[in-house]
């Protein structure tokens, strides 16, 4: 079983429960990245269409919010989903994964009916 960071509950009501979650080796692997960026860095998670399977997953380092994203992590490790992505992601955990076939952000998303091989695309 993963352990999972969930929604930082300083921007939700105390009720709020995240539909995403990180794991450990999520929330780790991005503090890492954040570390050698400028301060209020966070890590933007979106989905798109295209891809080999309709939609693909997109990562990105940005600097500014939206005041309706999705807020996971902590301070040192901060993922933010737009709410249209969120949609797509409800239910998913965001990990990281390094093994013999390298490292990736993987996405174990209950959503996707399929996936391409690499785990980048998936179809609904």
């Amino acid at each position: 079983m993963t352990d999972t960071i969930t929604l930082d509950t300083s921007t939700a009501s105390p009720a709020a429960a995240s539909p995403v979650a990180l794991s450990d080796n999520a929330v780790r692997r991005v503090a890492k990245i954040l570390a050698s960026e400028a301060p209020g860095t966070a890590l933007r998670v979106s989905v798109e269409g295209g891809g080999c399977s309709g939609f693909q997953y997109k990562y990105d380092l940005v600097t500014e919010r939206e005041p309706d994203d999705l807020t996971l992590g902590r301070a040192d490790a901060l993922v933010l989903i737009d709410p249209v992505s969120v949609q797509y992601l409800a239910g998913s955990v965001i990990d990281f994964v390094d093994d013999l076939m390298g490292q990736s952000f993987q996405i174990r998303n209950p959503n996707a009916a399929s996936s391409c091989g690499c785990g980048v695309s998936f179809a609904l």
